[in-house]
């Protein structure tokens, strides 16, 4: 098996020659961060909150961010402390208390039978961007700290989450984020003028751009003077090359309801109520439905991009008729772990292709014995049952092997033992193609047809008919 070059994956048929505007998210789509650096001031800054405006014991200051603890598409179950990794269909597949993990015989007495389900937000916070890892991470690390140091210290495991998530809002709204991003843009944006060029290329194919993004204007401007003018050919100034710029979007409100836009002086920031038809310029709040009908295009002339599962995709896919795209920057470093474990990958498939046929013959003689009374063959029964426990031995370590190329706490993203993971599941369904970062897609051509492959079901890869 060989990995194939491409770094645009398409669960939806998208043809770019049919695509009239092009919609961006800014932070982690248009403008990339250095991930580990801002997460680990996110956990920073919210540690710091904790002790100061939640009376969090002073331990809490000394905690260490690893970026390794927590991935996108874990659930963080608030009454019992953990986190999980579940499967397409809520099983779960993987589970820790704290930074501890959980064996199987104790998650099986802890959640029986119990399916996930992410829509009861009392249980459950799901893990589905970059800018949550931090959170994931410190709960981790605080459940911790409960249990071992300040038991009557703290308040109950989902207090603790609602603090830790409260915290990082708080230092979003209150610029503490913002302002040392502000301080130090080379240690926290990443310059990509590839991308800045990709954008300029669309353009003289009559491509149009705008920008939908939760920042304030001051924040945006910022951003898109340091990241986008430097490296600009064919225009002055980024409010040339995005026709719309719609900030403090609200998202994933902006894609269903119908707040009023503001216009936004670019010179000064001002503000005035803006009820006219929108023409091209910078704008704050609003709404997707007057959004589409002033520009006067169909929701399928519009490609949104962005790295938010449910703030940028899910919501917009259900509420708006728009293609989507989704960046899940993880996948390079994905990508780079499934060439490295193809070895183990492809001997764990011809070890399974041995198993199944002893496993079928063995089945067979059971049933024999069962329904005829026939003991003559209990020497092969216990022959085949030695040979498929020592070739499961064999692929039980190969897949221990092949996990520990991924991170070591759980392993692929995209995957929940066997299954697609929850995360995979919800890329799958909602967006239309995804890609590790936005220049990976506008390195194709503007007139370039996303063709989805044809997918074998179940009975069709059984039959041999995919």
């Amino acid at each position: 098996m060989t990995i194939q070059a491409t770094k645009v994956f398409v669960n939806r048929t998208l043809n770019m020659r049919k695509i009239k505007y092009i919609g961006l998210d800014m932070d982690h789509t248009l403008v990339r961060y250095h991930s580990h650096a801002f997460e680990e001031l996110s956990h920073q800054t919210m540690c710091k909150k904790l002790v100061e405006q939640k009376n969090y014991p002073p331990s809490v200051l000394n905690l260490k961010f690893d970026m390794n603890l927590a991935v996108r598409g874990l659930v963080i179950d608030k009454k019992k402390g953990n986190l999980l990794k579940v499967s397409r269909h809520g099983a779960i597949r993987a589970s820790y208390h704290g930074t501890k993990p959980i064996d199987f015989p104790q998650q099986q007495k802890l959640y029986k039978s119990t399916y996930i389900d992410l829509s009861d937000a009392q249980l459950y916070t799901a893990i589905d961007t970059a800018f949550s890892l931090s959170v994931a991470t410190l709960f981790a690390q605080v459940v911790d700290i409960k249990d071992t140091e300040a038991r009557d210290a703290l308040p109950d495991y989902e207090t603790i989450a609602l603090d830790v998530i409260e915290m990082l809002d708080l230092s979003h709204r209150d610029g503490s984020l913002k302002n040392e991003v502000a301080r130090n843009l080379d240690k926290y944006i990443i310059k990509d003028p590839v991308l800045v060029a990709e954008i300029e290329r669309y353009k003289k194919h009559d491509k149009k751009f705008f920008i939908v993004t939760n920042s304030d204007f001051g924040y945006s401007k910022l951003l898109l003077d340091y990241a986008i003018n430097p490296f600009l050919k064919d225009h002055k100034d980024w409010t040339e090359v995005f026709e719309y710029v719609v900030t403090l979007a609200q998202k994933p409100r902006f894609f269903w309801d119908s707040l009023r836009f503001l216009k936004v002086d670019p010179q000064t920031g001002a503000m005035t109520n803006y009820d006219e038809v929108l023409k091209p310029g910078i704008y704050q709040g609003g709404g997707a439905a007057k959004f589409a009908k002033d520009l006067g295009v169909e929701g399928d002339d519009i490609l949104y991009i962005g790295d938010h599962i449910y703030g940028d995709i899910l919501r917009l896919k259900k509420d708006c008729n728009w293609r989507t795209a989704l960046v899940v920057e993880e996948l390079d470093s994905e990508i780079e772990n499934y060439v490295k474990a193809q070895p183990h990958s492809s001997e764990i498939r011809t070890l399974m292709s041995r198993k199944e046929p002893l496993e079928h013959e063995l089945v067979e003689l059971i049933t024999k014995r069962i329904e005829a009374g026939d003991e003559s063959d209990e020497p092969k029964i216990q022959e085949l049952q030695t040979k498929i426990s020592e070739i499961d031995k064999t692929i039980s370590s190969l897949i221990k092997k092949q996990q520990s190329m991924f991170n070591q706490h759980w392993g692929e993203i995209m995957r929940a033992g066997n299954e697609e993971s929850y995360f995979a599941t919800q890329v799958d369904r909602y967006a239309c193609v995804y890609m590790p970062k936005l220049s990976d897609l506008l390195a194709y051509s503007p007139r370039t047809y996303f063709r989805a492959e044809r997918r074998p079901l179940a009975h069709e890869l059984t039959l041999g008919l995919s």
